[in-house]
C-alpha cells in the first residue's frame, strides 16, 4: 500500500494537496459537488496538524481563453469555504509574485486555492504535457505533496507526476479509499458479477479480458451489448455497432459462453430520440430498430443472476441515460443492488450519476470518483499518478 497523509509528519509544514474539484458547473453555479465534498476528510485531517494548506486541481479542458472564463475555479474556493466553515483564499493565477506572497504570509491552518491548473495549458500544455520546469517551480511553493485526485491518477500532468517528482509525496484519504475497495475485486467474496453497460465495447476490451478470470459472470447491457449481440448472429437492426470490436467479442463468446450473459429484450425505437419505445424479443428486431434500453424479461434475469452476488462491480448504465424513457432497466437494477446483501462497487461517471439519481449511493459498498482511472486500475495497469508515491 502507498504511503499516505498519516505516515507523513506534516505538522506545520506547507502541504500542496492535488484535488480533484473538476465538477460540473452551469452559469457558474456548480450542480454537483459529490467531488469537492470527497476531498474533504484529507483538508481536515490536514486542518487538525496545523498545517498550511496549498489545494490545486483542474477544471474542465483549457484550450482557449473563452475556457479560462467558463472554467474558474473560484466558485469552488466559495463552497469549499462554506463547507469548510472557513475562508479558503482564491489566487487568481497558477504562478507569479501573488502566488507566492500569499503564501510566503500564510499561518498554520490558512488555506489557499490557486487557479485551475489546465491554465497552464495555453502555453504549450504545460499542465496536461507535465512541463517538468512547471512542476519544479510549483514543487518550491510547499513542502509536502498529496496527491488525492484520485480521478487524475491515470493521467501524467505536472501538478501530480511532476510536482511528485521533487516532494516528499503520499496520497490522500480519499485515494487511500479508493485503492482499498477496488483492490477489493481482486480478490472478492463470491459470487462475483460484473455488469458492464456504456457505448462501446472497445473501451472495456481491458476491464473484460483483466477481470473475466476472476468474475463468475459478466452482464453486458448498454450499446456495447449489440456487438456481443452481432457476434452471436442476431439482426440488431439500427442499434449501436463497434464494428472493429466484433471479432473480439466472437472470441469472448466462444470461450466463456456459460459466464457471459446478454438481453433477451429490449426497449427500442425507429429514432434517437427521447420517446416511448417498444419491447421486443432480440429476435423480432427489423432492420430500421434501434436498441435503447434492456427490457422487463432481461431485467429479470439480470436480478435472478445477482440475487445470489456476494460482490459485484458495474461500470456503464444499461440504456440511454440521458433518455428519461430509457431508465428502467439501470434504475430498477440499481434499486435491486441497494436492497440485496452484496458488496456493490460502482465505477465511472454515468453508473454514479445514476445511483445518485436513484437514491442508492448510500446503501452500496463503494462509490468511485474516477472514470478512466477507475478503469485502467482494474484493468492491472500501473497509475501514473502513483509512480513516485512510495510504499508503506
Amino acid at each position: 500500500m502507498k504511503k499516505t497523509v498519516k505516515d507523513i509528519k506534516i505538522d506545520s509544514k506547507k502541504v500542496i494537496i492535488r484535488c480533484d474539484f473538476n465538477v460540473p458547473i452551469k452559469d457558474g453555479i456548480i450542480k454537483d459537488d459529490t467531488r469537492i465534498i470527497k476531498c474533504l476528510p484529507t483538508i481536515k485531517y490536514c486542518l487538525e496538524h496545523n498545517a498550511k494548506i496549498i489545494l490545486m486541481s483542474h477544471l474542465g479542458r483549457v484550450k482557449t481563453d473563452e475556457d479560462k472564463t467558463k472554467n474558474n475555479l473560484n466558485v469552488v474556493a466559495t463552497r469549499l469555504s462554506e463547507l469548510l466553515e472557513q475562508q479558503v483564499t482564491f489566487i487568481n493565477t497558477t504562478r507569479g509574485e501573488e502566488l507566492e506572497q500569499a503564501i510566503s504570509n500564510m499561518k498554520n491552518k490558512d488555506i489557499i486555492l490557486m487557479q485551475n491548473t489546465r491554465y497552464e495549458d495555453l502555453d504549450g500544455k504545460k499542465e496536461s504535457g507535465c512541463d517538468m520546469e512547471l512542476a519544479k517551480y510549483w514543487s518550491s511553493l510547499g513542502d509536502i505533496f498529496i496527491n488525492d485526485a484520485f480521478g487524475t491518477l491515470h493521467r501524467a500532468h505536472a501538478s501530480n507526476v511532476g510536482i511528485s517528482t521533487y516532494l516528499p509525496s503520499c496520497v490522500g484519504l480519499l485515494v487511500e479509499k479508493e485503492l482499498n475497495a477496488l483492490s477489493y475485486l481482486f480478490e472478492p467474496n463470491r459470487p462475483f458479477m460484473i455488469i458492464l453497460g456504456g457505448a462501446k465495447v472497445s473501451d472495456k476490451i481491458g476491464l473484460i479480458e483483466n477481470l473475466l478470470p476472476k468474475c463468475d459472470k459478466i452482464l453486458i447491457g448498454g450499446g456495447m451489448a449489440f456487438t456481443f449481440l452481432k457476434a452471436e448472429g442476431y439482426n440488431i437492426g439500427n442499434s449501436l455497432l463497434d464494428e472493429e470490436s466484433l471479432n473480439f467479442c466472437k472470441k469472448i463468446l466462444k470461450k466463456n459462453e456459460d459466464k457471459i450473459i446478454l438481453p433477451v429484450d429490449v426497449v427500442c425505437n425507429d429514432k434517437y430520440e427521447d420517446i416511448e419505445g417498444t419491447i421486443k424479443d432480440i429476435t423480432e428486431l427489423n432492420d430500421n430498430d434501434m436498441g435503447l434500453d434492456i427490457g422487463p424479461n432481461t431485467i429479470n434475469i439480470f436480478k435472478n443472476n445477482l440475487s445470489n452476488a456476494k460482490t459485484i462491480m458495474w461500470n456503464g448504465p444499461l440504456g440511454v441515460y440521458e433518455f428519461k424513457n430509457y431508465v428502467k432497466g439501470t434504475n430498477e437494477v440499481l434499486t435491486y443492488l441497494s436492497e440485496i446483501n452484496a458488496k456493490t462497487v460502482l465505477g465511472g461517471g454515468d453508473i454514479v450519476a445514476a445511483a445518485t439519481s436513484c437514491n442508492v449511493t448510500d446503501k452500496l459498498y463503494h462509490i468511485s470518483t474516477g472514470g478512466g482511472a477507475t478503469l485502467e486500475y482494474l484493468e492491472g495497469k500501473e497509475l501514473p499518478g502513483l509512480k513516485n508515491i512510495p510504499e508503506k
